[in-house]
């Protein structure tokens, strides 16, 4: 069933039913649809308070990848989009898994992808603090509310008890789950444990008759939970909390007006919905985005070392390429172009053209978008002394003592070298390869492999130094390419490929590569002169 919905902006972000647009009553497959749509639009009028408020909650179990990056991507689109606020929560509750420097590496990441939040652990905020360990005394005074108000209850069951429950269902092809027998145990009975010190978690109590809600993407759903899964654990023995009452509390605390997650997470959103039922807490609105996958629609996997923002980095891409090749194999833009800023990226994003299909990521075209951002950032002129800041310290580093003259160090000499490669290069580390050693180190060459183009190279040498020096106008590419035809024309025995041949190697060192006209124009006069004479002295000596 297919229903057009309209409603304002104000009750869209709040509010559990989206903008105007198709909506889908029917999105999941064997779920109740909500039949008064009228109330739920009248429900959300009246429920509006606060500002945009919406989060990205990584665990700091690993480090930030192109799946992370995604949901913190359409989070900070939406807060920018809406006039709101982005929040960075770190979820390290799960003390067992945490990888050293992963916290401090995500919030980098974000920062270096543009993507800065305006709370964090970094940066602080009024409703911190940002990192869970950090708020465990909340946690705690939530569980023992739900215990007290009879909605969870201490359970002593054992590992053991647990893995034998575990290894029976999977021998009866079922699904393993807890058999809440602990929450049949008497009062006298707990306080009896409790006294004796037993080790002990606290479980929700989970109850049927879950209400339908509408998330922003997927339409009307709902999930009975009781039904398939045991009594979820909230305070694990250690004292720790778990997902899912850690996220409900901070979600409270922080008022978080949009809970925008991957669809992975669709299913608990009922779970988290009971919990907020029996707190008597409003919860926020939930939109859950589709998978990100390969292009070929296997799953997008951590093993794969290539998805982690840090080897991106490390590899040269832009962090706007990166963004808009995220954003591009998906949905929710009016537009589907490459070359989108970020600001652009806000400008177009529509909420309710997200799908429910996944997004196929087809890493091979990054190449291509890097190469069109590279563009782009090289002829804004703020942006493109950022680049010859960047190129200048990876010259430093990959030639240093190498460096003949330096100034190839200089921002005119930069400046020159990215004009002329702008469009045909994807990263600048391609600057800094050895196609490109002759812009910063003078090459070497041998007589023999001058002979081996010409016997007039030392006339060609100096009837190219007399054309250099004779030139009073800036050195043009167009303006070299005609004089060079011309200039060919003048020696007896070389054809004019064989002369291009020679100059490429005096110039350069290579066979190939660029144009010999640009060489000319990215060297400039000065060393064209220097190469030049050392042409002349290897020829004169052949």
């Amino acid at each position: 069933m297919w229903l057009q919905v309209t409603t304002c902006r104000r009750c869209f972000l709040r509010s559990s039913v989206p903008p105007a647009g198709l909506m889908c009553l029917t999105a999941v497959r064997n779920r109740r649809v909500e039949p008064r749509l009228k109330d739920a639009v009248r429900r959300c009028c009246s429920t509006v308070q606060g500002e945009v408020r919406v989060r990205f909650a990584p665990s700091p179990t690993g480090f930030l990848h192109l799946g992370g990056l995604r949901t913190a991507l359409y989070n900070y689109i939406f807060a920018k989009k809406y006039g709101g606020v982005f929040i960075l929560r770190l979820e390290d509750t799960d003390q067992s898994r945490l990888v050293p420097g992963a916290a401090e590496s995500i919030e980098d990441m974000l920062e270096w992808a543009g993507l800065p939040p305006d709370e964090s652990p970094r940066r602080g905020g009024p409703l911190g603090p940002y990192l869970q360990s950090r708020r465990l005394d909340l946690y705690k005074q939530t569980a023992q509310q739900l215990v007290e108000s009879g909605q969870a209850y201490y359970c002593f069951c054992s590992p053991q008890r647990l893995e034998l429950l575990r290894r029976e269902a999977l021998r009866a092809g079922q699904t393993p789950r807890y058999d809440n027998r602990c929450r049949h145990l008497r009062p006298d009975q707990v306080q009896d444990k409790l006294a004796q010190g037993a080790s002990h978690v606290i479980r929700f109590r989970l109850e049927t008759g879950i209400q339908p809600f509408q998330d922003l993407i997927f339409g009307w759903t709902r999930h009975e939970v009781a039904q398939v899964e045991g009594d979820p654990v909230v305070i694990k023995a250690d004292g720790f909390p778990t997902y899912h009452l850690a996220n409900i509390v901070d979600d409270h605390y922080m008022k978080i007006s949009h809970v925008l997650r991957g669809c992975e997470w669709l299913i608990s959103t009922s779970k988290h919905l009971l919990m907020y039922r029996a707190l008597g807490w409003q919860p926020p609105t939930f939109g859950h985005f589709p998978l990100l996958m390969n292009k070929d629609g296997s799953k997008l996997s951590k093993r794969q070392g290539d998805i982690f923002i840090e080897n991106f980095q490390r590899d040269g891409v832009l962090p706007e390429a990166l963004l808009d090749i995220t954003t591009n194999c998906g949905s929710g833009f009016t537009t589907n172009r490459m070359g989108r800023t970020i600001d652009e990226l806000i400008s177009e994003f529509n909420p309710s053209k997200i799908t429910t299909h996944s997004a196929l990521l087809d890493l091979d075209k990054l190449r291509e978008y890097n190469r069109i951002h590279l563009q782009q950032q090289i002829e804004d002129e703020q942006r493109c002394r950022l680049l010859i800041e960047d190129l200048r310290g990876q010259i430093q580093e990959v030639y240093a003592a190498e460096i003949q003259e330096r100034g190839v160090l200089q921002e005119d000499y930069i400046k020159r070298v990215l004009q002329l490669r702008k469009g045909h290069i994807s990263t600048l580390k391609e600057l800094v390869g050895p196609s490109y050693s002759y812009l910063w180190v003078r090459p070497s060459f041998s007589s023999q492999q001058v002979a081996a183009l010409t016997k007039e190279a030392h006339l060609i040498a100096s009837l190219m130094l007399r054309l250099i020096e004779e030139q009073t106008e800036e050195l043009s590419v167009d303006r070299l390419v005609k004089d060079l035809k011309t200039f060919a024309k003048q020696t007896k025995a070389t054809k004019y490929s064989e002369v291009m041949k020679l100059l490429r190697l005096a110039l350069s060192g290579l066979q190939q590569g660029p144009g010999v006209a640009e060489m000319m124009v990215s060297l400039g006069p000065s060393e064209i002169k220097h190469r030049l004479q050392r042409l002349l002295q290897l020829s004169g000596a052949a």
